[in-house]
């Protein structure tokens, strides 16, 4: 089995997701007491979300470059950024170490395809569904990404960074992503992307009445298939 670098901490309410997901997977797949190997840099993200808020990408670029390469330094064999936002600087990580950075947009997007479907609207933060790092990825791959309207984006926005990534889960946010979710499939979306990995610990299938694509998950199976492979 592969050592998985995880590079989370963007928030740890994801990261924490990260760990126990995979080894769930790692333990329902292989059985008995096995775990996934794994290797985690957590990151402090008040200074990750300064950096976001300020503008400043490319020493955010750095700064995650730098411990991806402690994570190939300390023997991961591929890397796992636990975040969707941070993808915009996926292409600074990829040029500091020589393994495989699993994309969390090519595992969506493959995700999306095999279910047959062409149209989906995108929930994340203002960053990643404003810039075009996510959405053309998807695009990449013959995807068409509806986003919400601006007070739905702002919305969506602030339940991430002012109440999942500090843990807090309400009722009445959960009710306004349903329904922020709807106006997404009354657009034409034929799907809804969970595109920020806090969004699976407010909303889930049960909450969508077209398919919900939770990108965490689909990230961890993609990783611990990947790491499974190399044994």
């Amino acid at each position: 089995m592969r050592l998985i670098g995880l590079l989370g901490g963007m928030s740890w309410e994801s990261s924490a997701e990260y760990y126990r997901l995979a080894n769930e997977l790692v333990r329902e797949r292989v059985g008995g007491l096995a775990s996934a190997r794994l290797l985690l840099h957590s990151v402090d993200f008040a200074e990750v979300e300064r950096l976001q808020a300020e503008d400043r990408w490319d020493e955010a670029g750095v700064l995650l470059a730098a411990a991806a390469a402690g994570l190939e330094a300390g023997g991961a064999e591929l890397i796992v950024l636990c975040t969707n936002t941070m993808h915009k600087v996926a292409p600074a990580i990829e040029e500091a170490v020589s393994i495989p950075l699993l994309h969390i947009g090519d595992v969506t997007a493959h995700a999306v395809r095999a279910a047959g479907l062409r149209r989906v609207g995108l929930l994340a933060t203002a960053y990643t569904m404003e810039q075009g790092f996510l959405r053309e990825r998807l695009a990449g791959h013959g995807l068409t990404v509806l986003v919400p309207d601006a007070d739905d984006r702002a919305l969506v926005h602030r339940v991430i960074y002012d109440e999942l990534c500090l843990g807090v889960v309400t009722e009445e946010s959960r009710q306004a992503y349903r329904e922020v979710i709807a106006r997404l499939v009354a657009a034409g979306a034929e799907g809804v992307v969970l595109g920020c990995t806090e969004i699976e610990l407010l909303v889930d299938q049960s909450d969508s009445h077209v398919p919900v694509f939770p990108t965490t998950r689909l990230h961890v199976e993609a990783a611990v298939t990947a790491a499974l492979a190399g044994d």
